[in-house]
């Protein structure tokens, strides 16, 4: 990865009537970088890949392809692929044709298009599987085959929508890191849209946050998750307490809204006093939820609000961590671990 630009987003809207599904969004990807969009439905990260691919145009603003205006081009005239969720793939043709295809609208010589199919199938761990139907193939290899089908034009771009939705979360997991291998290996640059964050922060080189046709946040996976500039990334990327008004002075002495991760938080003793440079605040364990490798506590704070709290099960039981509830506790945290936010 460089930091030489592949596509460049310059105040760019879209608008459809009275919705702005896109609402002056400026962003830089870099070339060769894995670029995930991340948000919820309806955030305006779908309608940007588009607006890259050519299926539809910016009511405002520019978009560029490695400094070429493509704005209003044809999506045959871009030199990106996309890979969507429901694979696309041709029924009737084997998974050799199907990956050849674009070769073959190309005019490549049957010769070059054989070796490259067999190249392509190769790198997402399919050989042999040239002569099969999309149809004996199970979810995750018919992903495979469109990733293959998409990278064997060399774009410069790839376009990825959400296409691990459709799968099941133990090959979704695996698939993830599959993905990641495949972009290092042929050093092009993803941009993958996802609602997921656990997928994002996995696979991501950088992360731009969506929200209601804005972007929120641009960064690395840690700089989002361990310093979120907004209420909206704090609470959408990961589970986070956000602290305002009230509660947020009865513990810093100051209205400014923060964040505090769960797993920063630690349980203590009603009685135990906090050390220097911590913020600490008293309460009742109301709820408990054993997962194994994990407890997730919900305290109720004295004085109102309350607090996830989450520890590792290192040398506790099931039975330790439920005896729990109805204590009470203290909470003490890091001045550290605590994000002011904007609102």
């Amino acid at each position: 990865m460089n930091n030489n630009s592949a596509v460049t987003f310059e105040g760019v809207c879209r608008y459809f009537g009275e919705v702005r599904a896109v609402d002056n969004v400026s962003l830089i990807v870099r070339d060769g970088e894995f670029f995930s969009m991340l948000g919820p439905s309806g955030s305006g990260k779908t309608t940007c890949l588009r607006l890259i691919a050519g299926f539809d145009r910016p009511t405002a603003g520019r978009i560029l392809l490695y400094d070429q205006d493509v704005s209003q081009l044809p999506p045959y005239e871009r030199d990106v692929n996309t890979v969507f969720q429901d694979y696309a793939l041709f029924p009737h043709m084997t998974v050799g044709e199907n990956v050849a295809y674009g070769l073959m609208i190309k005019k490549v010589p049957k010769l070059e298009r054989q070796r490259r199919v067999e190249e392509m199938l190769d790198l997402v761990r399919l050989p042999k599987m040239a002569l099969r139907k999309p149809g004996q193939l199970s979810g995750g290899q018919r992903q495979r085959v469109a990733l293959a089908r998409a990278l064997i034009n060399n774009p410069k771009v790839l376009l990825l929508d959400e296409p691990l939705g459709a799968l099941d979360l133990k090959l979704r997991q695996q698939m993830q890191i599959e993905l990641k291998t495949i972009q290092k290996r042929v050093g092009i640059t993803f941009i993958y849209v996802t609602h997921d964050q656990e997928e994002a922060l996995t696979m991501s080189d950088r992360i731009a946050v969506f929200n209601q046709g804005n972007v929120e946040q641009v960064g690395t996976p840690t700089d989002i998750y361990e310093h979120p500039a907004t209420l909206f990334a704090a609470g959408f990327v990961g589970v986070s307490n956000l602290i305002r008004d009230e509660l947020a002075e009865r513990i810093t002495g100051t209205q400014q809204p923060f964040s505090i991760r769960p797993e920063k938080i630690r349980l203590a003793p009603l009685a135990e006093i906090p050390g220097p440079n911590t913020f600490s605040t008293t309460g009742c364990v109301g709820d408990v939820i054993y997962l194994g490798i994990l407890t997730r506590y919900l305290v109720e704070l004295d004085g109102g609000g309350d607090l996830v709290v989450v520890q590792q099960n290192l040398e506790t039981t099931s039975m330790d961590v439920l005896s729990a509830k109805g204590q009470h506790v203290r909470l003490i945290w890091s001045c550290d671990h605590i994000r002011h936010l904007e609102t």
